[in-house]
């Protein structure tokens, strides 16, 4: 489905009920079923929360996880660890994305997993193994937290637990903090020791754990308030204090012109025409704050740099290229400095279409959305994607610009 943004200039002001944290939601389903626990509550009603709810209930057979990599890399570390024979694949895309450094992490604990496609990449044949522990693997740590936090939730159960010796620049830190401190709630307290991590033998213990609303998701609305410099939105069930790392985007944000306020029950954000110059930042933390930050800045007609975006080539789509190439359409040749790296310096070219391509991932289509306030008429394709992480999300934008 493709859709034609409007906005009616009204003054942006409303209240925007956000989803569930994905990602509290995932580590709290993996953690529940190894403790042997019962659903956690609040959880997001995501496509990849939906995916990862099913498989966890599986005792073997074919699990398809779509385009869910959450549920892809957090389920071979927890089919490894459990009786079974599985078959664990994904959409053509997930089939890109490789999963070579958890296998052979995981090989190295005594896993037998196969690889049934291209060497390094899903689908995998993973099959009654005997994990042990007692030991320290080395992880590399500059390709994606998911492979570390996805050890450390099954390394309670291995004898002697587990030493993950972190190598290279450590990206997504926040998330591996967020396993660590969610580990901890459920009766396991890891330890870090410069760039180790520390996991004792253990058992999990069932608790009753409610999901906090999704700060990734708050990233467009913040996004919205940016570009058009006036409004006020209040989002309930946000918390500064949150375990989510993305919950550091508030800094981000503040020198954009957007301000968080604590209110009871959630956060106001306030929009105002005060922002730096030249924004600059490194979001290796915050990987999926990256677009919506872009986005806003180019409309905004703030010049950037950018650093920190190795994990975005990886992700549902090449980010990195497709905010590039659907950014150029509107006009903003955008530049690759490095690896890793992108600016702009407010360099305009003709707009050549308003139709932007989403190429099947949920993050462009909602980055691209607040678009619509500056260029009317603005088409986003395949608008249904938004589905893998913020079903409601059309519903909850239409509300505050039409």
């Amino acid at each position: 489905m493709d859709k034609v943004i409007a906005w009616t200039q009204k003054k942006i002001e409303g209240t925007v009920i956000l989803p569930a944290s994905k990602s509290e939601s995932n580590r709290a389903l993996v953690l529940s079923a190894l403790a042997g626990g019962g659903m956690p509550e609040n959880l997001s009603d995501s496509d990849d929360t939906r995916v990862l709810a099913e498989a966890l209930k599986q005792a073997g057979g074919l699990v398809d996880v779509g385009h869910a990599g959450t549920s892809m890399r957090f389920l071979a570390a927890y089919f490894a660890l459990r009786e079974g024979v599985w078959e664990l694949t994904g959409s053509e895309r997930m089939k890109q994305r490789p999963i070579k450094v958890l296998v052979e992490a995981l090989w190295e604990l005594g896993a037998k997993i196969e690889y049934l496609g291209k060497e390094g990449f899903p689908p995998l044949w993973i099959g009654n193994s005997v994990l042990k522990g007692e030991r320290t693997i080395s992880l590399d740590a500059a390709v994606s937290s998911q492979y570390i936090s996805a050890l450390m939730m099954i390394a309670p159960l291995l004898k002697g637990g587990l030493v993950i010796d972190l190598k290279g620049k450590v990206i997504s830190a926040d998330y591996i903090r967020m396993t660590a401190e969610m580990m901890r709630c459920f009766g396991v307290n890891t330890r870090f020791e410069g760039k180790r991590v520390l996991i004792p033998e253990g058992v999990y213990a069932p608790v009753s754990f409610r999901v906090s609303a999704d700060w990734s998701a708050a990233s467009f609305f913040y996004e919205l308030l940016a570009i058009t410099e006036e409004g006020e939105i209040f989002l309930p069930g946000l918390y500064i204090d949150s375990l989510q790392g993305d919950a550091r985007q508030v800094d981000l944000w503040r020198q954009l012109g957007v301000t968080t306020e604590k209110v009871v029950g959630g956060v106001r954000l306030s929009a105002n025409s005060d922002r730096v110059a030249r924004f600059e930042a490194d979001l290796s933390g915050m990987p999926d704050v990256a677009l919506p930050v872009i986005v806003a800045c180019c409309l905004s007609d703030t010049p950037f740099h950018l650093t920190g975006l190795d994990t975005l080539y990886i992700k549902e789509c090449d980010r990195v290229m497709a905010v590039t190439r659907e950014a150029g359409k509107l006009g903003y040749g955008l530049q690759i400095p490095a690896r890793g790296e992108l600016c702009w310096d407010r360099v305009r070219n003709a707009c050549t279409t308003l139709e932007i391509d989403t190429y099947q991932d949920h993050r462009m289509a909602m980055a691209f959305a607040p678009a619509g306030v500056r260029y009317c008429g603005l088409i986003v394709r395949d608008t249904d994607v938004v589905s893998k992480s913020f079903p409601g999300f059309w519903e909850q934008y239409d509300h505050l610009v039409m």
